[in-house]
This record gives C-alpha cells, sequence and structure tokens, in this order.
C-alpha cells in the first residue's frame, strides 16, 4: 500500500497556554513532522536565515503570491505581511509528511477553508482559568507589565473561536496533554483521506474475492 498523506496540524491558543512548548515536544515525538516556514516581508533579524526561519520577500513579492491563490492564509501585523506559501506545504503532505502550524484563530480558518481543508486538523489549547494563564505569562518572564496586559487582554478573543477546531484541550497538565495530542495525531494520520492507496487495496481484495468464486 502506498504512502499516506501528511496532515497540516494547526495549533493555536492565547498566549500562556503552552502551544509553543507542545509543538516542540510534539516535534520530539516525531522529528519527521515539519514546521511550515512563513513567508513575510519584514527585514531578516540578526543570524536569521532565509528559507530556514521565514521566507523573505518583497512586499509586492507577497501581494503577487496572495493574488494568485499561493497562500494558505495570511495577515498584516505591525505593518509588515506574513503568510503561508501553499507549494511547500502541497509538497509535504503528498510525500508524507506532517507539517505543523504555530497559528491563531484567524490563520486556522483560512487554512480549514483552503484547498487543502481535507488533510487539516486543528486544535486549540485551554488554560485551567484565567488566573493560571496570567501565572503562566509572568512566571516566563519574557515580556514586561505592559506587554503582559496587552497578551491578557486578547486572550479572550483568542479563546472565543475554541469550537471551531476539531479538538479542544485542556492544558493543566503538559504531560497528560502531550500524551492525548499525541493520540489525536496518530489516529488522524489512520483517516481514510490520509490513505490514499486504501481504495487500491480494497480493489485488490474483490478482485481476489472473485477469483475464488
Amino acid at each position: 500500500m502506498s504512502k499516506r498523506r501528511g496532515l497540516l496540524i494547526i495549533l493555536s491558543s492565547p498566549s500562556g497556554a503552552g502551544k509553543s512548548t507542545l509543538a516542540r515536544r510534539l516535534r520530539d515525538w516525531d522529528p519527521t513532522i515539519v514546521f511550515s516556514v512563513s513567508a513575510t516581508t519584514r527585514a531578516p533579524r540578526p543570524g536569521e536565515v532565509d528559507g530556514t526561519d521565514y521566507r523573505f520577500t518583497s512586499e509586492a513579492e507577497f501581494k503577487t503570491m496572495v493574488a494568485e491563490g499561493q497562500m494558505l492564509e495570511h495577515a498584516h501585523v505591525f505593518g509588515n505581511f506574513y503568510g503561508s506559501p501553499m507549494g511547500p506545504v502541497q509538497d509535504a503532505i503528498e510525500d508524507g509528511k506532517d507539517v505543523l502550524f504555530d497559528i491563531d484563530w484567524q490563520g486556522a480558518q483560512q487554512i480549514a477553508n483552503s484547498a487543502l481543508q481535507d488533510h487539516v486538523l486543528s486544535i486549540f489549547l485551554l488554560p485551567p482559568s484565567i488566573s493560571e494563564l496570567h501565572r503562566r505569562l509572568v512566571d516566563r518572564a519574557q515580556d514586561d507589565a505592559a506587554t503582559i496586559a496587552r497578551r491578557m487582554s486578547k486572550s479572550w478573543d483568542e479563546i472565543s473561536h475554541w469550537d471551531s477546531y476539531d479538538y479542544v484541550l485542556v492544558n493543566d497538565d503538559l504531560d497528560a496533554t502531550e500524551a492525548r495530542l499525541q493520540t489525536i495525531v496518530s489516529a488522524t494520520r489512520l483517516r481514510r483521506s490520509q490513505q490514499p492507496g486504501m481504495l487500491d487495496h480494497v480493489r485488490a481484495l474483490q478482485t481476489q474475492f472473485e477469483d475464488l468464486t
């Protein structure tokens, strides 16, 4: 039987709910899972490598890709454009590789409505409580108080879209959530749409059956 098709695995959550940590753990669990490399019109930062960290493009090139339907999703953020080119993702899933997206609900909806929607697996992560979400943002010590306040004010907008995802997990225990995430991915890989060779296998079984009668 031919190899399976890959999945477009979307992970979304409000800041502080554990999305980045679980994305990293998912790739540690299965290193064949690849991150989608986003295209952006912003300038490279020191140490960033074109094609690895981002695909750096001009604004004109980016807009052309959008106009020609070459973007799975795109957004304008703080004066720059960001998006997920369709070509590399399509090549990866046809090669049997899962592609991981760490994006917000708006990007998730665009991908879910794209030409590759049959291969999407979307998962939303909820915190156990708002107070715990705030504690995690403070404890990770990555942002000042004003930035944490902005992230908290945006969190409900993110959470309010929880019901547009295939699966929703409450991340109250990181190890347990990771185990549930692995189970979801493993099961979805067996979905009929991910097994292009199954029809040929069933037809072969039918031929064998007919040869016996």
